[in-house]
């Protein structure tokens, strides 16, 4: 069998990550503009900016399980289409506002468009076991970019565009997007096994009793809740340091360059020695070091500069590295479950971040919101000393015809034991056999079995 993607596969990798790319990049593109161009909104205050720039984190959260789960019901297709038209519904919503609070609503309704875990599963479908690794990589890398292109063209864009224009933008790239699903995407011929892909309701409490998935998904939670809520106060504090709105890129632009560079170090090491717990503990002081910068930078731009780059370093190599741990970390069979847990927990920290630290931003000014940050983060540190290295293993989905309790335990024993086979899970109502393997495996030794 191939080593490589197939021609297949190649398309479905890059069409699926352009479609999740475009739009978290809409989604992004608002966050260091908003608190500046908004001003000019009904009923503008801190606190109602932070509720926009969280705003699409609650209905996210609140939908990204179902919208999976129906996918598994009526089509992957059919639910990003309807995700990605209601995203377009909600960026014109937000582009004609008048009120700050008709923006947050248009945000919500974003949010609503929850199409992440539909990609995902899509993704899955469309591609072998084998390759499914370097595909979500792929999608993942778009993500990353999305981010980091986010951050130098919103406020480029919005002193041409306004933040009207910006959100008529994201209308676009959602019908952008539609198009790429119903031309460049392909069509599917299988469905990948549901716990593999999509969250299974009944086995979310052994995902929440699993000590190290509980100690990601805390993780997710605080670090988004953490961006949110800078990019309430860093944008206006920036300002208050003299750097005018159109110019903010100035300062975004070489701190993402220079924290790709500076994180480099983290994932070679990580890789090399096997080591994920070190680089990322490290990674946490790095942010509780830059935000405590940032509380006492006293309008200086070059201490801005430096505590932002500190931030992004250790920003990046969490987010990098997070769904990596995840995955390692979940149960053969329930990395569905384990990452919509996760996916849930990331856009609750999101909302609660942006409507926390406008809160906070309106009583205590940008100082208080960057010292309650850096609080939060120490106190997010304490648990995550008790955080483990994952075994180096891969999972391996394979079909399996078993009739009842008593057939798939014993295909499970007998699957366990094969030489480097370290856990199985036989699910009967899938017709699936989870495995995870080390070195040493053989794929053959084991389609014999379950044949």
């Amino acid at each position: 069998m191939s080593n490589g993607l197939t021609p297949t596969e190649r398309r479905a990798a890059f069409t699926l990550a352009s479609i999740y790319g475009l739009r978290m990049f809409g989604l992004f593109l608002i966050m260091p503009v908003l608190a500046i161009y908004g001003q000019h909104l009904d009923g503008f205050s801190p606190m109602w900016v932070g509720l926009a720039i969280g705003g699409y984190g609650l209905t996210q959260a609140l939908l990204q399980i179902p919208a999976g789960m129906l996918s598994d019901k009526i089509g992957r297709k059919a639910v990003i289409t309807g995700g990605l038209v209601l995203f377009a519904i909600g960026s014109l919503v937000a582009g004609m506002a008048d009120s700050i609070q008709v923006v947050t609503v248009g945000r919500a309704l974003q949010g609503m468009g929850a199409v992440a875990s539909a990609v995902l599963a899509l993704a899955s479908d469309l591609t072998r076991e084998e390759q499914r690794p370097k595909v979500m990589a792929v999608i993942g890398s778009f993500i990353g970019l999305s981010f980091a292109v986010s951050l130098v063209a919103g406020p480029t864009l919005a002193a041409s565009l306004g933040l009207s224009g910006l959100f008529y933008m994201t209308a676009v790239l959602s019908i952008v997007a539609l198009i790429v699903v119903h031309t460049l995407v392909p069509n599917a011929v299988r469905q990948a096994p549901t716990g593999d892909v999509v969250a299974v309701p009944a086995r979310f409490l052994k995902m929440l009793k699993n000590p190290q998935l509980l100690r990601l998904d805390i993780s997710i939670f605080s670090l988004h809740f953490i961006m949110c809520a800078l990019f309430v106060a860093l944008p206006l504090t920036v300002v208050d340091a003299g750097l005018v709105a159109t110019s903010h890129w100035k300062l975004y632009l070489p701190a993402l360059l220079l924290s790709f560079l500076f994180m480099a170090p983290l994932i070679i090491y990580s890789v090399k020695k096997g080591d994920s717990r070190s680089p990322f503990l490290l990674a946490m002081i790095l942010l509780i070091v830059s935000m405590l910068m940032m509380a006492y930078a006293d309008h200086s731009l070059w201490a801005l500069g430096v505590a932002t780059l500190v931030f992004f370093t250790g920003f990046n190599y969490m987010e990098a590295s997070l769904p990596t741990l995840i995955s390692r970390f979940s149960p053969p069979g329930d990395k569905g479950s384990a990452m919509g847990i996760y996916s849930t927990s990331q856009f609750l920290g999101a909302f609660l971040g942006g409507s926390v630290g406008g809160g906070m931003y309106t009583v205590f000014g940008g100082e208080g919101v960057f010292l309650a940050c850096a609080a939060l983060t120490t106190l997010w540190l304490l648990p995550m000393f008790g955080l483990k290295n994952p075994k180096s293993v891969k999972s391996i989905t394979m079909d399996a015809a078993v009739e009842d309790d008593v057939q798939a335990k014993l295909l499970a024993k007998r699957l366990l034991e094969l030489t480097g086979v370290a856990e199985v899970t036989v699910i009967i109502e899938q017709q699936a056999a989870y495995l995870k393997v080390e070195d040493g495996f053989e794929i053959e030794q084991a389609r014999a079995i379950v044949g």
